[in-house]
């Protein structure tokens, strides 16, 4: 949906279905039914995620031609795509394999240029006949428990290697927008315990990493200045500001974008989601009261990461709940874990979500326009407590109802 902070949408993440058939099936299952409801009269946005072998699907002529058809038929349109999970996401144990292939790997490579390929086609045009810009969201390079990563050589290597990948897909967008005429970017997601985790991270990869390998190798290939390859990369790379994963290390929203805006740094998009958090009272009988509270979330498909907040104010981070739950100080004055909880719960007992983050977000995006690309995404309805799972299109209409009256009220 087009508003006037810019393209709002859910990633269909949410929806199993790894091949392109089973994918498309429940796109069509649900699609029609949210679009009534929540755009009747008004082209609806959709975040599309594919795994690799969809988007080897999706690719060949007569399915994409058949999508964009479907789209049209139902006033639809692809504005993002999510290519963070390359292979299965639901109904498999997924943890820490969400980041295979990592960036180190060419296979990460032609998956994303893939998906590049595909978004060059569904992108719509505007009013005025001028192409939409499209983001693809990406994992953030790799997962930082797989290497030695204490050792400033295996830093320097993962990130050499990684960068010069990433920078492959950036010569690709370039050739895109010169063929097709449609600005696309690559929008890396920091995460827990991924290679990049926080602002700070996203940064320092930039500047020491991306553009000094990146003016170089763009100004040969291309014939391009300093100062162009530079701006090109600025316009190809950018932050995926997932909410929750944000709000678990403790950022706050404001931070983040000025830190952003004083190295010329972009937002691709928001991924509007809300994490976990709860304090710890005093008392041991309070503090194994709120442990249990969280023991209703500790389940086994995908990776919950920890952050605890100790009495100092230092923060000390367990990889998944299940070492948070046994591992555990009582120092610790506060828990946030990264378990993508509906939007519009804020109240969960003992347990609260971030959602005053998302709130701080909206608000920052409707007055500084950072971005014009949102994407609700919550995928784990199927692994929530029984008492928080809900019908998927009635939770999904909920989450965007509540997103657009929570930007009202903030305009």
């Amino acid at each position: 949906m087009k508003k006037l902070v810019g393209h709002l949408g859910y990633c269909t993440n949410i929806h199993a279905g790894e091949t392109w058939t089973d994918h498309f099936a429940a796109l069509q299952d649900a699609i029609p039914t949210l679009k009534q409801r929540l755009s009747p009269d008004a082209p609806f946005g959709i975040g599309l995620r594919l795994s690799d072998i969809a988007s080897q699907e999706l690719e060949k002529p007569e399915n994409l031609v058949a999508f964009q058809h479907w789209l049209a038929d139902q006033d639809c349109y692809v504005f993002t795509m999510n290519g963070f999970p390359f292979g299965g996401f639901h109904d498999v144990v997924v943890k820490d394999q969400v980041h295979t292939p990592d960036w180190t790997t060419e296979a990460r490579v032609e998956y994303t240029k893939r998906l590049f390929r595909i978004l060059s086609v569904l992108l719509p045009v505007d009013e005025l006949g001028n192409a939409i810009q499209g983001g693809v969201s990406t994992s953030p390079l790799s997962y930082r428990h797989w290497f030695e990563w204490e050792q400033p050589a295996a830093r320097d290597y993962i990130f050499s290697q990684t960068t010069q990948n990433v920078l492959e897909v950036v010569a690709e967008l370039i050739q895109l927008r010169k063929q097709t005429d449609r600005l696309m970017h690559l929008d890396l997601e920091p995460e827990p315990d991924g290679v990049i985790e926080t602002a700070d991270e996203f940064i320092a990869w930039f500047t020491d990493y991306l553009l000094p390998m990146g003016i170089e190798q763009l100004s040969e290939q291309f014939g391009l200045t300093d100062e162009e390859a530079e701006a090109r990369i600025c316009e190809h790379v950018r932050l995926c500001y997932d909410v929750c994963h944000f709000a678990v290390g403790y950022e706050r929203p404001a931070d983040v974008l000025d830190k952003l805006k004083a190295y010329g740094l972009r937002v691709g998009k928001i991924q509007i989601s809300a994490a976990l958090k709860a304090e710890f009272p005093a008392d041991a009988e309070g503090r194994s009261a709120v442990k249990k509270a969280f023991e209703q979330f500790n389940e086994p498909t995908y990776l919950h990461q920890v952050v605890a907040r100790t009495q100092s104010g230092n923060l000390v981070r367990y990889p998944d709940l299940p070492e948070a739950l046994t591992k555990g100080t009582d120092d610790e004055t506060e828990w946030r874990a990264h378990f993508h909880v509906p939007l519009f719960v804020d109240d969960f007992g003992l347990l609260k979500s971030t959602q005053d983050d998302i709130r701080d977000v909206l608000r920052l995006q409707n007055e500084r326009l950072f971005t014009n690309q949102l994407e609700v995404e919550t995928y784990t309805w199927g692994v929530l407590p029984e008492g928080l799972k809900l019908g998927l299109v009635d939770s999904i209409e909920r989450e965007i109802k509540w997103v657009l009256k929570t930007m009202m009220n903030d305009e």
